[in-house]
């Protein structure tokens, strides 16, 4: 792997696998400047886990700005361009080996530039050797590179592990009752190959911190181990620099917290109140991409005929987007008035061109139509030349108007804000203003889902779990209400092996003041006109999560025996707090975890937080594999 970023830029950099991968397409040199001649014209060829990669970093502009003329996945069937070359980014597993070689016999391209996701083994790299040989293509095999790119950056400040195949690695995989040593073994190897690609990318070895007994705990052990041996190996370590043997590299490396997804069961499952969270809770939203359906309404077809299919419409949530930059973290009534605002700029500034160029249309010779002719050309002239910053304007907020009115129309038909106010209450311990009972039984409250979530979340943070009549009451009254109790047979499996039921989690007071969050949402006659909402003051929302983050943060020699510690070198531990930190939660995160995080960074001036996780749910996805288990 080459160019590692220097460790005192790593959490500063825009995304150092962005950088990685703009290097490989060219060739792995350096990116051609803007300056610099045309970039040579080339196929890129990737699987899935690739395309994943890729996806969420580089636009199809940026690609073909860098001279990619075709992206194809590995697996289609391409046609032979025997004039051009191509570069693959893939993972080395047996199934692409084998079409890489298929590719060689054939000839399909000029050259080829092999770039393997994961470190390729001694035996695959001698599969396409002896292909290459038989199909005398030797010459044509210009470089082969491990890039160590096996994880999706999302964030600047997040990544996940995968998005294919993310069934293999996810919470219901490391938890079935029936999983067995070998099985639980290669889910632990897979996140550690991950982890690995992410610190050899960053350049940077972690100090690493996790709880005892847990998923956790095996990941730790096993990435410590995994980072020893290339370390020991000086000559072809991937972590290269005079830092490593002192200077200033043992102040600056990142604490790494390695947390279990069964510490905290009840923030997945709550009903938010973010932009970003809630468009990932209630829409398709997956790789910073969200998929709509437009034309909800039915229409009458003729007998006989099929149903009309509504209309998909896609759009990118990305970095170039200021709004959503800016907003992507803001409570939804304030996203909803911004929307509102940036359309009323736009209206401003379109009535101004238009009103210019009627003036430049004048007809006469009048003096005075002259005089005004003459004094808004100027003007006209500069509105002209800012058409495309304009044109871009309207398609951004013509994107959050769709998005905005979808999150809309779901907190109205379901009272999400009824949801978010009342789990709000039970997780801060707050006196509640209407019963459980209530909620579950108001046939317009939500869907059964939704439902589900709240009597979790309450059986999850209870002092005390309810008793056997209680217990059986709600449960009568989820099941009239269409809800699935298998989850419920799960968690109540969880919370008995993890002692729940006498030391339930912290979740603290979180000061929010939600009452009357939402309403004016709602009985809004405008989509997005919501007076007065801009001044509610939203105080943060502290998980289980954050409180733990905020201790090993502030306070590096926390006390043994609630985190391991894993350390490479003689660090004093109770000297100075960590100023970076990466935190990972093994089995699954959420968007709502990760606010908390920026949000948490956003009040330390100087601190910087990372957040992963082995793969990124919803509550509706978090709420399924609950359900496979509790089947079980």
């Amino acid at each position: 792997s080459e160019g590692s970023m220097a460790l005192n830029d790593y959490l500063a950099s825009v995304r150092s696998p962005q950088v990685a991968l703009k290097r490989m397409l060219n060739f792995n040199s350096p990116p051609l400047k803007k300056a610099a001649a045309e970039p040579v014209w080339k196929v890129l060829i990737y699987d899935r886990f690739g395309q994943d990669i890729i996806s969420p970093l580089l636009s199809v502009k940026e690609l073909r700005d860098m001279g990619i003329t075709l992206h194809l996945l590995l697996h289609s069937d391409r046609d032979p361009i025997p004039d051009v070359p191509a570069v693959y980014f893939l993972m080395p597993t047996e199934e692409n080996i084998d079409r890489i070689c298929q590719d060689l016999r054939n000839q399909l391209y000029e050259s080829y530039y092999m770039n393997f996701i994961s470190a390729i083994s001694r035996s695959k790299l001698e599969d396409i050797a002896s292909a290459a040989l038989a199909a005398n293509a030797v010459s044509q095999v210009t470089k082969v590179f491990d890039q160590y790119l096996n994880f999706i950056s999302l964030e600047d400040d997040m990544f996940i592990l995968c998005h294919q195949n993310k069934e293999l690695i996810s919470y219901h995989a490391i938890n079935r009752a029936d999983i067995q040593d070998t099985d639980m073994e290669a889910i632990m190897d897979t996140v550690v190959d991950s982890l690995f690609c992410f610190f050899v990318t960053l350049g940077a070895v972690p100090i690493i911190r996790c709880p005892r007994g847990n998923a956790a705990e095996m990941v730790a052990v096993k990435l410590d181990k995994k980072l020893r041996e290339n370390l020991r190996d000086a000559r072809n370590s991937l972590f290269t620099g005079d830092s490593m043997t002192g200077g200033q590299f043992s102040f600056q490396r990142p604490l790494f917290v390695l947390a279990d997804r069964n510490m905290d069961m009840a923030t997945p499952l709550h009903h938010t109140w973010t932009y970003q969270a809630l468009i990932h809770d209630v829409l398709d939203f997956h790789l910073n991409r969200v998929v709509l359906e437009e034309g909800g309404g039915a229409e009458a077809s003729p007998a006989g005929a099929r149903p009309k299919k509504k209309a998909r419409k896609t759009y990118d949530l990305t970095a170039a987007d200021s709004f959503w930059q800016k907003h992507k973290g803001s409570p939804f009534p304030e996203v909803a008035e911004s929307v509102q605002e940036e359309l009323d700029a736009y209206r401003a500034q379109e009535d101004e061109v238009k009103r210019l160029k009627s003036i430049m249309g004048l007809e006469g010779e009048d003096e005075a139509a002259i005089s005004m002719l003459s004094d808004n050309t100027a003007k006209l002239t500069s509105a002209v030349s800012s058409l495309p910053e304009l044109l871009e304007k309207k398609r951004l907020i013509d994107l959050h108007t769709n998005v905005a009115t979808a999150v809309l129309d779901h907190i109205k038909s379901r009272k999400l804000d009824v949801y978010f106010e009342y789990e709000e209450k039970l997780m801060s311990k707050s006196a509640l203003d209407k019963s459980l009972l209530d909620i579950i039984s108001d046939p317009d409250a939500g869907t059964p889902e939704d439902k589900m979530r709240l009597f979790l979340i309450f059986y999850i943070t209870a002092q005390q779990a309810p008793s056997e009549s209680d217990l059986e009451q709600y449960k009568k009254a989820l099941v009239d209400a269409g809800c699935d109790l298998s989850s419920l047979n799960y968690i109540k499996q969880w919370k008995a092996f993890t002692k729940m039921a006498t030391a339930p989690a912290n979740y603290g007071n979180s000061g929010v003041k939600p009452m009357g969050l939402f309403s004016r949402v709602m009985n809004t006659g405008s989509q997005f006109v919501m007076e007065g909402v801009k001044n509610l003051v939203l105080k943060q929302h502290v998980t289980p999560r954050q409180s733990k983050n905020r201790l090993l943060l502030n306070c590096p020699g926390m006390s043994d025996h609630l985190f391991l510690f894993f350390c490479f070198s003689s660090i004093p531990r109770n000297k100075n707090p960590f100023q970076e930190a990466i935190v990972f939660v093994v089995g699954g995160g959420n968007y709502i975890e990760y606010q908390n995080l920026v949000d948490y960074s956003k009040s330390k001036p100087g601190r910087k937080v990372l957040y992963g996780c082995s793969e990124l749910f919803n509550a509706s996805q978090f709420m399924k594999q609950l359900a496979q288990l509790g089947q079980k």
